[in-house]
């Protein structure tokens, strides 16, 4: 049996610019970190003892003959990917799915993860990453970009930098003092409503030709915002200020980015003392992630008092196993068809 436990993420600069058809002609960087929220994934082999050979626990439950008749595309493709047969694979997380955290991308990482294990073979966080961005984007056709897989199994506080066909990680070089906070004003908060991501980025896809000059000045943001963590004399407080711009930009590009019911809600935040923010992931819904001095965070919860506040602490491990229990399995004897 494998447990493997992935990291969710929160994108603080740069999101839409990690999507190939901006990045491979013009270049692009997402500023991101991840979180001590996590998704579980637990693989181990079925025994032979039922009318099934493969059973997938997550909102549903499938139990399938064959890897083909497996509805969840992920785990589907996945075991096709890696040539896995009769599995048991139960999923949980800590946060609801479609929320904007990239929380398919943190499962997906998270299984190939334990895929791996199984096999009794060692798979480092680039080629996790590189393989999850092959299921979703490739074996999937969901539409995307890349920085989600590489959060979820690099983790930590990033800088992630695109360019033709590949990309690289920058840890942030910040001191625990300034990091703690940077973490402690930055408040969560859950708006209520979900949405299917890979519909948003369809849109968001097909508008970049429209949004060129738009996405380039949110790619140089990253590079600001960046140097208001790293430089001990600047004023923290620049790094809200600088989301309450980046989401502004973010907005311009699609229509369906926001909705009435979101704008509302962000003004009610920054009236109350919030420098700004935004909605974490491709939009329309999930979270809504504020940049609040300390002061002003009793005054902010208090205007924001019908959702749910949800505290966090970065984390810096991306995903790991957490439990090893090695299997006899005899390959050779699969019932597989």
């Amino acid at each position: 049996m494998i447990i493997t436990k992935t990291p969710f993420r929160m994108s603080f600069f740069g999101g839409g610019t990690d999507i190939p058809a901006y990045f491979n002609e013009y270049g692009g960087a997402v500023l991101s970190a991840t979180f001590d929220k996590y998704c579980y994934v637990n693989v181990r082999h079925l025994p032979r003892f039922f009318d099934y050979t493969t059973e997938v626990c997550y909102s549903k439950i499938e139990r399938v003959t064959s890897v083909d008749a497996i509805e969840h595309p992920a785990v589907r493709e996945a075991m096709k990917m890696l040539d896995m047969h009769e599995l048991r694979i139960t999923y949980e997380a800590d946060l609801p799915a479609r929320t904007g955290l990239g929380t398919s991308s943190s499962f997906a990482v998270g299984l190939l993860n334990a895929f791996h294990c199984l096999k009794g073979k060692y798979a480092d966080k680039r080629r996790l990453a590189d393989e999850a961005i092959c299921l979703e984007r490739t074996l999937c056709n969901e539409a995307g970009g890349w920085q989600d897989q590489i959060a979820a199994s690099f983790g930590g506080l990033n800088k992630i930098t695109f360019e033709s066909g590949g990309y690289d990680v920058y840890p942030v070089i910040v001191s625990p003092e300034r990091k703690a906070k940077l973490n402690d004003n930055l408040l969560l908060f859950f708006t209520g409503f979900t949405r299917f991501s890979a519909e948003l980025q369809k849109d968001v896809q097909s508008s970049v030709k429209n949004n060129i000059d738009v996405l380039k000045e949110m790619t140089s943001l990253v590079d600001v915002a960046e140097s208001v963590l790293v430089d001990k004399g600047a004023d923290l407080d620049d790094f809200g200020r600088l989301m309450d711009e980046s989401w502004k930009l973010k907005k311009s590009t699609s229509g369906r980015i926001s909705t009435a019911a979101i704008d509302s809600v962000y003004e009610k935040g920054k009236a109350a003392g919030a420098l700004g923010g935004k909605l974490l992931g491709a939009g329309g819904g999930g979270f809504l992630l504020f940049y609040v001095p300390s002061d002003r965070h009793e005054a902010v919860r208090a205007a924001l008092g019908d959702l749910l506040y949800v505290p966090f602490e970065f984390e810096n491990g991306g995903t790991r196993v957490v439990h090893y229990s090695p299997e006899t399995y005899d390959v050779f004897g699969s019932q597989e068809k």
